[in-house]
């Protein structure tokens, strides 16, 4: 997560050619670049760069990624979105395309927009584009750094100059990005940007071909929704964490095994999915707030142990983030297919509540959210996001920590203690919650188990008592309904069009309606943000108050359409869905595009 941008204005640096007799810019104030090449060329590397620089411009940015689950090889490229006003899309077209080899300009050349321009790796191919400049990028650096690798800092270089960039700044951002790394590491990179600087500079029609207008989002951070979840689940009290490496969630352990021990946290890498999920039970179950994180095959493996804690009555919080499946699927690829999954998560019955965020910020604070609803109806919370959220990067207001509140539910306190005369642990209350004490607690002996029980934890098969136990753990699925995230509505409260989505697909939505609203045509917009228990006292009165609501997701069947269908068939003949599950996020104008045909 990189921090709010300086908001000082850099100087110049000596030597730079001026604009002179050039060509007046062409001023960008909503820019998409696209950095294309093979795995292990750097094209992520000059995203997060670029994504930093813009930044420090003041601008709003939204970075996305398309890679293989490779270390190396195969076509990859990334695109990164800079504009005055706040972006959580993709751009439609690209303005500039940056290519390592001419895959990538074949792969983004349809993108390309009219007044778009190929900036390529010339070190082995050619292109007669005619609004293009090739640069032998690895070879100029090859000779003097020892390495082709820096091709990509040389790039972002070359890049600078070609967006009017300011040297000062871009260095700045060089020495931001490497000043972890080694003093080797730094210099080289600088070298690099100078290389890439120098070719560029000398070619004609290059120079400040653009230029990006300084925006005034100067107090936004730029992060991931991991890097959001796994700093919320430090504010938020989270002191165990136990996973197992697996794309598109490692970042959250990742960032925890950096941060957390220095708040006396605990982060542990498990063998399996099934070690990592009962671990967080156990430390749940000592008093540790817990988490993991994990994707789809690993949410398959945890199913058995998230019933248990269900019954068990222990809380757990599981961040799942979502990739294309079934099996390994699509390690890379975004979709939102496991909802169907975790609406009926495991066998028998349990209650659990699947709340989603859509943004960065989302992701901050309903993590607190997550930990503070797991303990205070002592049940699973599943944080369902989705690889684009996950990995892309956004620009987002700093997380207020003020109104991080951690409540751990209702726990036994010593004078309660002292005035018992047993303690049971799974105690029939009015409010359906049975007061926790640890164990260890002086006083107090309890049994735990995922075999029904009644309420002092003893194993039974009793009729009557499995009914109230039954009931007592359900019927949180009701009594919770108020303090669940509330979902947010968008647009105009008199149209007649709405539109449904969740997760990182509010961002294009919100975009659609931008666009419709300049063609007169009103939509409203319900972003949900609790998915299970589905929100019917909150669906219903928007599908009432519309003609046809378009339920917009990632995945083949329309889970939450169907979701919704099954809780509301009485606004059955009203939905619609817009679906793709090609790996890609939406694009606004596809959205727009089956609305029409829609019509």
């Amino acid at each position: 997560m990189t921090t709010p941008a300086a908001r000082t204005t850099p100087a110049p640096i000596a030597g730079d050619a001026g604009p002179g007799e050039r060509h007046r810019p062409l001023e960008l104030t909503d820019l998409s670049v696209m950095i294309g090449g093979q795995g292990g060329d750097g094209t992520l590397t000059v995203s997060d760069l670029l994504g930093r620089y813009f930044r420090k411009c003041g601008l709003y940015v939204y970075t996305s990624r398309n890679v293989l689950s490779r270390i190396r090889g195969g076509h990859a490229d990334a695109s990164v979105r800079a504009s005055r006003d706040p972006v959580a899309a993709v751009k439609p077209q690209v303005d500039v395309l940056v290519a390592f080899d001419n895959e990538a300009i074949e792969m983004g050349r349809p993108e390309l927009a009219g007044h778009g321009f190929v900036l390529y790796d010339s070190t082995g191919f050619h292109t007669d584009l005619p609004n293009s400049a090739g640069f032998p990028f690895a070879t100029l650096v090859g000779g003097p750094l020892g390495q082709p690798i820096f091709k990509n800092t040389a790039a972002y270089g070359a890049l600078s100059v070609l967006l009017g960039f300011d040297p000062t700044r871009t260095r700045a951002v060089i020495e931001e990005r490497f000043k972890r790394r080694s003093a080797e590491a730094l210099e080289k990179n600088l070298k690099a940007l100078e290389i890439g600087r120098k070719a560029a500079l000398e070619a004609p029609g290059v120079p400040e071909r653009y230029s990006v207008v300084e925006g005034e989002a100067n107090d936004l951070v730029l992060t991931t929704g991991n890097q959001a979840v796994a700093l919320g689940f430090v504010v938020g009290g989270g002191r165990f964490f136990a996973g197992y490496p697996i794309t598109p969630a490692t970042e959250v352990m990742e960032y925890l095994q950096r941060y957390l021990p220095p708040f006396g946290g605990v982060v542990r890498q498990a063998e399996d999915e099934l070690a990592a999920i009962n671990m967080v039970i156990g430390a749940s179950y000592a008093g540790a707030r817990s988490m993991t994180s994990t994707s789809g095959p690993g949410l398959s493996l945890m199913t058995e142990g998230i019933g248990h804690a269900g019954t068990a009555e222990i809380p757990v919080v599981v961040a799942d983030c979502q990739r294309v499946g079934p099996s390994t699927g699509q390690p890379t690829r975004h979709e939102q297919s496991d909802l169907s999954h975790l609406a009926n998560l495991g066998h028998g019955e349990y209650p659990r509540f699947v709340i989603a965020p859509a943004t960065p910020e989302d992701c901050f604070s309903m993590t607190v959210d997550a930990l503070n609803l797991a303990d205070r109806w002592r049940l699973p919370v599943i944080l369902l996001l989705d690889q684009a959220l996950c990995q892309n990067t956004t620009t987002s207001p700093p997380f207020d920590l003020a109104r991080v509140r951690v409540e751990r539910g209702a726990r036994v306190t010593g004078d309660e203690l002292a005035q018992m005369t047993e303690y049971r642990a799974y105690k029939f209350t009015d409010t359906g919650v049975s007061p926790y004490a640890p164990p260890g607690t002086p006083g107090v002996w309890a049994e735990i188990t995922g075999n029904e029980h009644d309420e002092w934890g003893h194993v039974s098969v009793n009729p009557t008592n499995r009914v109230r136990m039954m009931k007592k753990r359900m019927e949180k699925l009701v009594r919770a309904r108020d303090e669940l995230p509330a979902g947010r509505l968008f647009g105009d409260p008199a149209a007649k069009l709405g539109l449904i989505g969740y997760g990182s697909t509010s961002g294009p939505i919100r975009e659609v309606q931008s666009i419709l609203s300049t063609r007169g045509l009103a939509t409203r917009y319900f972003q949900a943000r609790t998915l299970f228990p589905v929100p019917v006292h909150e669906l219903d009165p928007f599908l009432s108050s519309v003609d046809v609501a378009y339920v917009v997701e990632h995945n083949y069947t329309g889970q939450f359409a169907r979701l919704i269908r099954e809780h509301l068939p009485w606004h059955h003949t009203k939905l619609r869905s817009i679906l793709k599950y090609d790996g890609a996020s939406f694009r606004a104008p596809q959205i727009v595009a089956e609305l029409k045909e829609a019509a």
